[in-house]
């Protein structure tokens, strides 16, 4: 009999926890999807993971992000940046192939607006964003086929003309202050809970099959 009392307590502990996590799942992807519909990410591939192409990339990141600087309109909002990016999609490949050009190497170019772009849980200097699906300029080198470098171009909190905080930078871009608070980690525990918003789509995945 007190066996059976410790597993019913066991195993109203384990539907508690399941209920929970559930929960916490629900309000985090709702979070997550709020966030990502403010947020321009910048994704550069590179070629290969060769030694030289990996600086390459870093090269030509350097261009494409002094290119966007140039493009950026203090007090633009989400929607207009994205249209001037997209309009200038030619302009940003052209940089990085020029750079590539100058580098000795003949690897082609493109840049893309893509929507519903899936990216990993990512942790910045002083910011981090949750796993989900984002708006990506995604800048890709020859093949495409090495380690990439993501950032934000949108709020441009990786652009270096940028003297403002994070926090400032992001409120002006139209941000709200609970999602400041849930990327600069005033919410504390913030990466651990963007880990599990990860964990939650990757089971929903391998749920659906993919």
């Amino acid at each position: 009999m007190k066996q059976s009392k410790t597993l019913r307590r066991w195993e109203l502990a384990l539907l508690l926890g399941v209920a929970c996590a559930a929960l916490l799942g629900v309000w985090l992807d709702g979070a997550q999807a709020a966030l990502s519909d403010q947020v321009i990410r910048l994704h550069v591939l590179a070629n290969s993971d060769s030694e030289a192409d990996q600086a390459l990339k870093l090269r030509v990141r350097d261009r494409i992000l002094a290119e966007a600087e140039e493009l950026f309109v203090p007090g633009a909002g989400r929607a207009e940046t994205e249209e001037l990016l997209r309009a200038h999609l030619y302009d940003l490949a052209a940089a990085g192939a020029e750079v590539v050009g100058e580098a000795g190497y003949s690897y082609p170019v493109t840049a893309s607006l893509v929507h519903d772009y899936w990216f990993p849980t990512k942790t910045y200097t002083d910011f981090a964003l949750p796993a989900g699906a984002y708006t990506a300029l995604r800048i890709e080198i020859g093949a495409g086929g090495g380690q990439n470098w993501w950032c934000v171009v949108f709020p441009p909190l990786c652009l270096g003309s940028v003297s403002e905080t994070t926090q400032e930078t992001a409120l002006e871009a139209g941000l709200t202050e609970n999602q400041v608070s849930l990327m600069t980690g005033e919410d504390e525990g913030y990466v651990v809970k963007f880990k599990a918003v990860e964990l939650l789509e990757q089971f929903k995945g391998w749920l659906e099959g993919r």
